[in-house]
This record gives C-alpha cells, structure tokens and sequence, in this order.
C-alpha cells in the first residue's frame, strides 16, 4: 500500500485516513510523529478509532497526538494547540484528518501564528 500523502514543506506531510496497519509504513518512510485531526466515528463505526490507531503508532516507534476537530471549522484554540504540536514533536510529521483538506488548514492557520 502507498499512504496518499500531500507534502505542505519538506518535512510536514498530510493525508487523507489512515489506519492502524499505516503506521508501521509510515515509520518505514521514515516519519517520527503522527497528528490525527479526525473525530472518531466521524465517518460512521467502520472508521478506526485514534486508540487503535495510536496502540499501531507506538508499536511503530511512532509519536502519536489525538487533535480531533471539525470539518468546518477550526476554532483558534484548536490552531494554537496545532502550532503548539508543531514545534513540540520530532519531524518528518504526517497529520491527516478524512481527506487531508482539514489538517493543511490547520497547519496554514497555525504558520500564520508564528
């Protein structure tokens, strides 16, 4: 399998979902930090939850951040709290939300903190 990735600067990617068995190849690309923008169960009971997720992360040698927000709307705390996970966790860093639209708003919105 090959993540659908969409690189915002050369070690800041996003994606569109992904899964717990995703993590270990995004290890293998060599990512060091996972942000998942996606509430779970947005997309119904078939969705993976952020624990199973995360569980497949670590077992990956993968940081992992849980940073659920809306499709619609990213409120300034939510921007501020993307920033702050930004600056704190080790790149290459691979977010993803449902199609990846949401999480390269947030990461635009928070370089525009900066």
């Amino acid at each position: 399998m090959s993540l659908p990735l969409h690189a915002l600067t050369p070690d800041v990617c996003v994606s569109a979902q992904l899964t717990p068995e995703t993590m270990a190849e995004a290890a293998a690309m060599g990512f060091r930090s996972v942000i998942n923008n996606r509430p779970d169960f947005e997309g119904g009971p078939d969705q993976p939850t952020s624990e199973s997720i995360e569980a497949a992360a670590k077992a990956a040698g993968l940081e992992y951040r849980y940073l659920p927000v809306a499709g619609g709307y990213q409120s300034p705390a939510e921007i501020e709290a993307f920033a702050e996970l930004l600056a704190e966790l080790p790149r290459p860093l691979l977010a993803f939300c449902r199609s990846g639209a949401r999480s390269s708003r947030l990461f635009m919105q928070a370089q525009q903190l900066g």
